[in-house]
């Protein structure tokens, strides 16, 4: 059992499936660990042990009776504590929500567990999933170096996912938000298309530009979550009614023949000269496997519609707040409040111009993204040293943002287009770089063939954090 909390979900579900693996085991084995761990690293903010030991004993027999369900079939995976959770407090990192116990599961974990996942517990993250945490709540700490940012907001299914907790996680993406603590860690995260899985019983940020996603250690497991996870709600007044992707058929297919963009004018706005090199090698390689590499610009408009984004996620998050803002903003943490306050003073002619913007800007952009397979950029600049009091107002905190350069991960969300992160090398200092592989609407399965063929090729998955 020694290194089996940093394998596969894939080779995992093999050994599971043929009674190898007993789930209880494998179950008590994260939870130990978590128990060993977590201490220095604090990404959990509920561990949920008996429902997880439950849900284990449960699989156990299904499995033994000839009932196995899939891949997730008795895989320990944890979830961001924003995301309802029956009989188990959901937070989203808000003082303010103190005593919030949902009665039901979201939608979203409702089909990983009718998949056979169990929840082994629920993840910190920053307040209201915006920037800045509030004071009652623990900071993650990044298992590469404490030194380092471990990403927003989904800091805490970051560090779970890459200390080997969970074999996967669920986090939420406004404006990189997977994708930021995926790069921050070193793991895969996957934002999908707008609408593809349930936000209903999520609590919201930004409601028009809130994605849910799974962080993983390898691109096939998130594959194998997004499946699951996808599907029409009803009760989510922006979900697809669309077909369940085919992420893992044709997984293995390779790239021989599809076209990766590539700008590099644009990447270079942000990215240091080692963080270019590493995506350099990165097209290489994809060349070496038979993909296209083609030389793209993206579309004027990328770099200027990042203050339509602002209006429109300060005023969505002012009316999801609406029942305890601004009547207990002395409740809310510094930097939220900040936000809150700031959306407040948004006028509805700020908004419907600001709509305007991103409505002309997601055509065009999703026009570009469809004339090739996926393009290739960075995730953020990372990695960033931690050198903010992350319980600090927004004005003290917006240079660790300005320095992140949300300009790679904001207009896939105004675009509800897919964004993965894959790990591609290592610093000098030893912390992980990641490249973004953005694709048009419902790509999904195009993005993970093209990450997977590159971790196949690359050994970067295999490298764990020194903890």
């Amino acid at each position: 059992m020694t290194e089996l909390h940093y394998a596969g979900i894939t080779e995992l579900a093999e050994q599971i499936r043929s009674g190898d693996l007993s789930p209880v085991d494998l179950t008590q084995h994260m939870l130990d660990r978590i128990d060993k761990l977590d201490g220095q690293l604090k990404s959990f903010a509920t561990v949920t042990r008996d429902r997880a030991l439950n849900e284990a004993s449960q699989a156990g027999h299904e499995i033994s009776g000839g009932n196995y369900r899939g891949p997730l079939h008795g895989i320990p995976i944890a979830v961001k504590d924003l995301i309802d959770t029956k009989d188990i407090p959901t937070l989203g990192g808000l003082a303010v929500l103190n005593g919030n116990i949902p009665n039901e599961d979201a939608p979203v974990l409702r089909k990983l567990r009718e998949a056979g996942a169990i929840l082994v517990g629920k993840l910190n993250l920053t307040e209201g999933a915006m920037a800045g945490y509030h004071r009652d709540f623990d900071i993650p700490v990044n298992p590469w170096n404490a030194d380092y940012w471990s990403g927003a907001s989904s800091s805490g299914p970051g560090v779970a996912t890459a200390a080997g907790f969970c074999f996967a996680a669920l986090g939420t993406d406004t404006a990189g938000s997977i994708r930021f603590p995926s790069m921050a860690n070193g793991v895969v995260g996957l934002k999908p298309t707008f609408g593809l899985v349930s936000k209903h019983k999520v609590i919201p940020l930004g409601d028009s530009l809130d994605h849910i996603g799974p962080l993983t250690r390898r691109v096939a497991d998130a594959a194998i979550m997004l499946e699951a996870m996808a599907g029409y709600d009803h009760a989510d007044p922006h979900s697809l009614d669309y077909p369940t992707p085919d992420l893992t058929s044709k997984i293995d297919a390779g790239v021989a023949g599809m076209r990766i963009g590539y700008d590099a004018q644009y990447t270079a706005i942000g990215a240091s000269k080692e963080l270019i090199g590493a995506h350099e090698a990165v097209l290489a390689t994809l060349e070496n496997l038979g993909a296209e590499i083609v030389r793209v610009k993206v579309p004027p408009k990328t770099l200027d519609v990042m203050g339509s984004w602002f209006p429109i996620c300060t005023s969505e998050a002012v009316f999801a707040h609406k029942e305890t803002f601004p009547s207990r903003a002395d409740e809310y943490g510094d930097y939220f409040r900040d936000f809150l306050t700031l959306g407040a003073a948004v006028t509805k002619q700020q908004v419907d111009d600001a709509w305007n913007v991103r409505r002309a800007f997601a055509e065009e952009f999703n026009s570009f993204l469809a004339t090739v397979d996926a393009f290739a950029l960075p995730s953020g600049i990372g990695p960033l040293k931690n050198d903010y009091d992350l319980y600090c107002d927004a004005e003290t905190l917006q240079p660790l943002f300005d320095k992140a350069h949300l300009e790679y991960t904001v207009p896939f969300n105004l675009a509800g287009a897919p964004g993965l992160t894959v790990p591609c090398g290592f610093s000098a200092d030893g912390m992980p770089f990641s490249v973004q592989f953005g694709g048009a609407k419902h790509s999904e399965a195009k993005l993970c063939r093209i990450g997977h063929a590159y971790e196949q090729a690359t050994d970067w998955h295999n490298r764990n954090p020194p903890i």
